[in-house]
């Protein structure tokens, strides 16, 4: 399954899954660029809500950017989730995100992580 930047899914389900919920995120990119200037980023944030499929099935769109790297550059993302993801033995489920940060100056990022199972109490 492509994860990466706009391609999400189209056969979104407006019928009765109103279930609206979000989950935090963080996690850190793969290495870039060589020499001194080898660096990567950081990333945490919350989702947006739940996009439901006809099966019932859902995934998140996340809209983010980056920390700063020493130079202050930081990198867009921006990717949807992949499915739900069910913990055995629990109702909690998680997403993995795997794709690429934007280029910026001259440069990207590869990640994956994962999810966390809910949002933090408010």
């Amino acid at each position: 399954m492509s994860n990466s930047g706009n391609e999400y899914y189209t056969e979104e389900y407006s019928g009765c899954y109103n279930d609206k919920h979000v989950h935090e995120f963080t996690g850190s990119t793969k290495l870039a660029e060589n020499g001194e200037d080898r660096h990567n980023h950081r990333t945490a944030g919350i989702t947006g809500e739940a996009k439901y499929l006809e099966n019932g099935r859902h995934y998140h769109l996340i809209k983010t950017k980056t920390d700063s790297a020493p130079d202050g550059h930081h990198h867009p993302i921006m990717i949807r989730t992949g499915l739900d993801i069910k913990i055995r033995g629990t109702d909690k489920h998680v997403h993995a995100i795997k794709g690429a940060t934007k280029v910026v100056d001259q440069h990207c990022h590869n990640f994956e992580f994962a999810t966390l199972t809910e949002k933090s109490l408010e």
